[in-house]
């Protein structure tokens, strides 16, 4: 058999892929591979690949088919990432580390307050029309990201939904989420955009508090709000490329993506000091019928 390196030049490895450290912190929470006929055909590609080859596409924002020809087949990679998606392994995964952040940071695992804000965002072309719209208060023709957060910062719901709708109309799903999944929490903070019904909403329907934060009388300059710094969290994610603007075809998988998104920053935030030992090239194994294989 011949070993051929699958990536071209020394260093190995791409800046979005996960260290060593990291890797131990997401792949036991991963499904089982499969590994033989009784279990379902037997996987092809190490789960570290695939999981590599998401997040290139979340850091960089390179389209899926336009994946680097060292990964997997990209329609392995998206068959993957949406198999994660509806069997519910992303949020699970997201989950379990955001309690693993809160708890390093010294707070309990169960937020008991949160903050909600909306992003407006653009969408690629190949967006469905029935799935955008247009803020005529941002300008911006798209979807608008709905996100509830812990002071933290961290991802505690998220609701993907055309620009059109209003803030006090879309935050009711997410809200409701957040306090049937987290039931300890006891507040929420918005800005002056979610004031009006949706306060009594909240009372009446969550019995939970919705505390409006508003401007400071003569405010004239942008100024951090008591309990609103949740444009940091907004801020992360743009950082992702393929964040910038909404790319996926369904709502649902956009929300998905901002779940992968949040994994990588909290895995970088609980590896924080560690040596950033990543992966060196990975190695194909070419048999003797010419078939090349990854090796785990």
């Amino acid at each position: 058999m011949l070993v051929e390196s699958s990536v071209s030049g020394s260093g190995g490895g791409y800046p979005s892929d996960l260290t060593h450290e990291q890797r131990t912190l997401v792949e036991p929470l991963l499904p089982s591979a499969r590994v033989g006929p009784k279990g379902g055909r037997r996987e092809k590609h190490p789960r570290r690949r695939i999981v590599d080859a998401i997040f290139c596409v979340v850091r960089t924002g390179c389209a899926w088919r336009q994946l680097p020809k060292d990964f997997p087949p990209w329609q392995t990679v998206y068959w993957y990432f949406t198999w994660w998606h509806d069997d519910g392994t992303v949020e699970r995964v997201h989950d379990a580390l955001r309690d693993r952040v809160r708890e390093t940071e010294g707070r309990n695992a169960e937020p008991s307050a949160c903050l909600i804000d909306s992003q407006s965002i653009r969408t690629a072309d190949t967006v469905p029309a029935a799935t955008r719209g247009f803020d005529a208060g941002k300008n911006v023709k798209g979807r608008t990201r709905f996100l509830v957060t812990d002071t933290l910062g961290l991802l505690i719901a998220v609701h993907v939904v055309a620009a059109s709708v209003q803030d006090r109309d879309g935050a009711r799903r997410p809200l409701l989420w957040a306090r049937l999944d987290h039931p300890q929490i006891q507040k929420f903070w918005a800005d002056q955009g979610f004031a009006g019904r949706l306060v009594d909403w909240s009372a009446q329907i969550l019995g939970r508090e919705l505390v409006i934060v508003r401007k400071c009388p003569g405010q004239r300059s942008f100024q951090v709000q008591p309990k609103g710094a949740i444009e940091r969290t907004f801020s992360w994610l743009t950082a992702h490329r393929h964040l910038a603007r909404d790319y996926e075809t369904i709502p649902a998988r956009s929300e998905t993506v901002i779940r992968w998104a949040m994994i990588g920053i909290m895995v970088r935030r609980l590896t924080r000091g560690s040596p950033a030992t990543r992966p060196g090239p990975h190695p194909l194994v070419r048999t003797a019928a010419g078939q090349a294989t990854w090796l785990s």
